[in-house]
C-alpha cells in the first residue's frame, strides 16, 4: 500500500514561511469526542506546520476539547478548501509535549481524499481577518518554532 502524503498545495501552505501572506487561510480539524459527536476546530497557519509531506505538527490550546480528543483518540480529519477542490486528510496523531500553553502534536497522514466534480468548482473556503496582526503574528512564529523543535 502506498504511503499517504499531503498534497503539494497543503505542504506549501503549511511550510511555516510567509505567514503574513497566508493570513486568512483556514483549515478545519474534525475530531470525535467520547460522546460520538464530531467536533470542528478552525486552525490557522500559525497552529499547524508540515515539515514534509509525510508529517504534520499541531500546536493547540492546552485545555481545548480538540486537545482532549486528540490526546485520547489520536485521530482526526484535516479539511482544507483549496481553489477548485476540497482536500481531506486523515491524521494519526501523537501528543509530543507542551510549549507556552500549547499542546504539541505530531501526526502522519493516513489517507488523503480530493473532492472535485466536473460541473462545479470551489471558489473559496473558510476565511478570516486578523483584528491585530502585529499581536498575533509573533505568537504564530513562536508556535511554528515550537513545532519545528518537536
Amino acid at each position: 500500500m502506498k504511503e499517504a502524503t499531503l498534497p503539494d498545495e497543503l505542504t506549501e501552505l503549511l511550510d511555516g514561511q510567509d505567514l503574513e501572506r497566508k493570513i486568512g487561510d483556514t483549515m478545519l480539524l474534525v475530531v470525535v469526542r467520547g460522546d460520538g459527536f464530531p467536533r470542528v476546530a478552525m486552525l490557522s497557519v500559525g497552529e499547524i506546520f508540515a515539515p514534509s509531506p509525510r508529517e504534520v505538527r499541531l500546536a493547540l490550546w492546552r485545555g481545548s476539547n480538540t486537545t482532549e480528543s486528540l490526546s485520547d483518540i489520536g485521530k482526526a480529519t484535516l479539511v482544507y478548501y483549496a481553489p477548485r477542490t476540497g482536500l481531506y486528510v486523515g491524521l494519526e496523531t501523537r501528543r509530543a509535549g507542551e510549549s507556552s500553553g500549547l499542546a504539541l502534536f505530531t501526526a502522519r497522514p493516513a489517507w488523503v481524499r480530493r473532492d472535485e466534480v466536473e460541473y462545479a468548482e470551489i471558489t473559496s473556503g473558510v476565511r478570516y481577518t486578523l483584528r491585530d496582526p502585529a499581536a498575533v503574528l509573533p505568537r504564530w512564529r513562536r508556535a511554528i518554532d515550537a513545532m519545528r523543535e518537536v
